[in-house]
């Protein structure tokens, strides 16, 4: 892929991820990586699979930590409050609309049914959207053998054994984070001799 784009303005900024918010209403993974790398491209897939896992271990919704980031590469501290002001401003009034609505039809079989439907989609598109970006391993330092492993670890861990996320995290994660470092720290020595 060729060199990314960026965008034009903090007006383009609040307005693409307003766009992207709207979007990915519940599940915005699929939508952000699409948007964003294929649409946009103001990042490769590389790029885009680094700044998400930095924007998932950072407190706060991903997305919204990955519109900070965005904004904030492009356009420091204001281009990161226009990102971020476009990410919320629509969502927090729908938000408010649906709460409102759905206070008067919470107890309805047909919106309990509409509830579990949205969650298989939800859980679809991010299981699509991390096969699409699973290319992009390749390049990692640890190597797509030991990422897989990782994550089908994780997996095991979560859905199978039923293991907190409270131990799960610093565990395989933890392990994780060792592994890179000592990874990226040979490849350093290497690279200096």
């Amino acid at each position: 892929m060729d060199t990314p784009n960026q965008p034009r303005s903090h007006a383009d900024l609040f307005w693409s991820f307003t766009w992207l918010a709207l979007q990915g209403f519940g599940g915005v993974l699929a939508v952000v990586q699409r948007e964003l790398v294929e649409k946009k491209r103001w990042m490769t897939r590389e790029q885009f699979v680094e700044d998400w896992a930095v924007a998932q271990i950072l407190p706060g919704p991903n997305v919204v930590n990955l519109s900070l980031m965005i904004g904030g590469r492009y356009f420091g501290l204001p281009g990161a409050l226009a990102a971020l002001a476009g990410m919320l401003a629509a969502p927090l009034v729908i938000v408010l609309l649906l709460a409102a609505l759905y206070g008067s039809v919470a107890d309805l079989p047909m919106a309990r049914g509409a509830l579990r439907g949205m969650g298989a989609v939800a859980a679809g598109l991010i299981t699509a959207t991390g096969i699409k970006l699973i290319a992009a391993l390749d390049k990692n330092a640890m190597g797509l053998g030991v990422c897989i492993a990782l994550a089908a670890l994780t997996f095991g861990a979560i859905a199978l054994l039923r293991w907190p996320l409270v131990w799960v995290l610093p565990g395989i994660g933890g392990a994780a984070c060792l592994w890179a470092y000592r990874v990226l720290g040979l490849r350093d020595s290497l690279e200096a001799s």
